[in-house]
């Protein structure tokens, strides 16, 4: 198998990785044939799976717009995977000039990828730190340097919660990162879920075997569990919902069903 350029040499080009598979799904082009086989076997069972990938992205747009309306300059987007086309830096920085933006992924090709893109940016940077260990994220140079955290950050956990097991207890992880947040911040997450998707939960059981056979396991949680998650938060309207229904810019009904599947929530600390 041939190593594109763009591939750093420490990684094993493989095995299929989590951000790659997502980056096929969303029509981008780093990622190898090894993670389209994986995203081709996932969509067997989901064929509706680039659709919530792209109803997440819309999601994401709309919730980082909504930060910056609301005076937040400082992003931080954790799991944010191999830059593509509208990301949180051009969103933020568009709608607010000199928005800080720092990006923390732990695949190297996300990370490799997003240094290239922000290269010649002053105001965005990118950490690998895996988002169980918040400390080091949070002690990170890149973080230090871009973010002060006594003022308001829109933290971003989107499309990266199902990817930890309760193991490893995601809730605390996530208790941990609010902590460090002042006032005012928000934290902006959309979770993967059963409820939604237009199809019978043993088809859906199908994709999630496909994630564990990759060795990324993909934990489908309920409302309320996600809910647990924005406890000590105050939910900004309409709540946690599905992520089409988040203050949507055109008709939900005009939505591809599959935008429905998971949810999709923006809390704020007081």
């Amino acid at each position: 198998m041939e190593r594109p350029a763009w591939a750093p040499r420490s990684i094993d080009i493989s095995v299929p990785s989590v951000s790659r598979i997502y980056d096929y799904y969303l029509g981008g082009s780093h990622n190898f044939e090894v993670d389209r086989e994986a995203a081709r076997k996932a969509m067997e069972f989901l064929p509706g799976l680039p659709k919530i990938m792209q109803a997440n992205r819309a999601f994401m747009r709309r919730a980082v717009r909504y930060a910056a309306a609301e005076g937040i300059t400082q992003f931080l987007d954790i799991g944010s995977g191999i830059p593509t086309f509208g990301n949180v830096h051009e969103i933020a920085q568009e709608t607010r000039p000199g928005a800080r933006v720092v990006y923390v992924d732990h695949d190297p090709v996300a990370v490799a990828h997003s240094r290239a893109v922000l290269a010649g940016n002053a105001d965005a940077d990118v950490v690998a730190a895996d988002l169980r260990k918040p400390r080091e994220i949070l002690a990170a140079p890149e973080v230090q340097r871009l973010l002060d955290l006594d003022r308001p950050v829109a933290l971003l956990l989107v499309a990266i919660l199902h990817f930890v097991e309760d193991a490893d207890d995601p809730c605390a992880v996530v208790a941990e990162l609010g902590a460090a947040l002042a006032p005012g911040s928000l934290l902006v997450l959309t979770h993967a879920s059963y409820e939604g998707i237009p199809l019978p939960a043993e088809r859906t059981d199908g994709l999630v075997d496909v994630y564990k056979d990759i060795r990324n396991p993909l934990i489908m949680r309920s409302r309320e569990e996600i809910a647990r998650f924005f406890e000590g938060y105050d939910m900004v309207e309409p709540g946690l919902v599905p992520m089409a229904r988040w203050r949507p810019e055109t008709a939900p009904e005009d939505e591809d069903p599959y935008a429905f599947s998971g949810f999709a929530g923006v809390g704020r600390t007081s």
